[in-house]
């Protein structure tokens, strides 16, 4: 009797399979097996470049989704770790370019972009909505005239070329295949960081906060703190996107770090949804997708036109983006698996 008593109230013992999740072994079973039927442009034209996006919306999702803080500031602090790698490391414009080697630019240049993002957090943590929003688009629109009209340290509207890859293990990370594994990985440690992270003592206190932060302060919680830390987590994740956006590109320009390129990071992360850190790639593979060929159909001219209106249509079904789309469906598909039952 006491034996089965102590069976019944024994907790259940998971096997890795239930702890990481079906769905996630078969999804990284298809990336990893991916390169074996792409060409190299889908490699890197649309799974590379739309990990690259997804890592940057993911930035800005960490902030939304967790800490209820908007911002159009990502691509900002992208762009300060993609100069950073231009100016410490090589570029061919014949303007600065300090040539450190890639290991001790690139973590110079992701600390660069988490600090920047921190100091963007402190003078923004203390508004709410609207205001955050304008604060961060101020910011963003001052950086791109900076950088536009400082030739000095930015060379001007030029910008950086001929910035390439490492090349390390005897592989030239440039190369579509390697490439493409280099920001699957990076995606994939972000994503995990931040689904680990979003069940933390930290995580859990940031969606405290986000609820209600009149009581977490009253309980004694520095609210304050707690954000500017979440923003500089996020500022790590969008210098690692600016890392390898300028590996992608080749370049860095004012272009790169436009209020454009700022909105369309929030256009990714909405259509995705902002409540589940896989919701920004989801959204950087539809909007990518979008770019490369919905341009050949419509035009250049109505191009943003049909943006502007799937963004409205997923918005109006689904608050929630695709991934709420999905949530809102799946219980009808059960309850009609349930009624073709004998």
């Amino acid at each position: 009797m006491s034996l089965t008593t102590v069976a019944d109230g024994a907790v259940p013992q998971q096997n890795w399979l239930d702890k990481i999740g079906a769905g996630h072994v078969i999804l990284a079973v298809a990336l990893v097996l991916y390169p074996l039927v792409a060409s190299d442009f889908f490699l890197t034209q649309i799974a590379g470049y739309s990990m690259i996006f997804g890592v940057l919306a993911l930035s800005l999702m960490l902030l939304a989704g967790y800490g209820g803080m908007l911002s159009l500031a990502q691509i900002t602090v992208a762009g300060i770790a993609a100069y950073a790698v231009a100016i410490l490391g090589s570029n061919n414009s014949n303007v600065l370019g300090f040539g450190w080697p890639w290991w001790t630019v690139v973590p110079f240049a992701v600390a660069a972009a988490a600090v920047s993002s921190a100091l963007i957090g402190w003078i923004s943590v203390r508004t709410e909505g609207i205001y955050t929003l304008m604060i961060t688009l101020a910011i963003a629109t001052a950086t791109f005239y900076f950088a536009q009209q400082n030739y000095a340290i930015f060379n001007g509207h030029s910008g950086y070329a001929g910035i390439h890859a490492p090349v390390f293990w005897g592989i030239d990370w440039r190369n579509p295949k390697p490439f493409y594994y280099l920001c699957l990985g990076l995606a994939a440690l972000s994503y995990a960081a931040v689904l680990y992270g979003s069940r933390s003592t930290f995580g859990m206190t940031l969606q405290a906060i986000r609820d209600n932060p009149r009581r977490m302060r009253a309980l004694g919680y520095h609210v304050t703190a707690h954000k500017v830390f979440a923003w500089f987590l996020a500022g790590i994740l969008a210098g690692l996107a600016g890392v390898l956006l300028v590996w992608f590109n080749g370049r860095v320009s004012p272009g790169t770090i436009g209020v454009d390129v700022a909105i369309d990071i929030l256009i990714i992360a909405v259509i995705g949804g902002l409540r589940h850190p896989i919701g920004p790639f989801v959204g950087a593979i539809v909007v990518i997708l979008m770019q490369t060929f919905a341009i050949d159909i419509v035009g250049a001219e109505r191009f943003n036109t049909l943006i502007g209106l799937v963004l409205l249509a997923i918005v109006f079904v689904s608050p929630d983006g695709i991934l709420g789309l999905w949530g809102r469906i799946k219980p009808h598909l059960a309850q009609g698996s349930l009624r073709a039952g004998p």
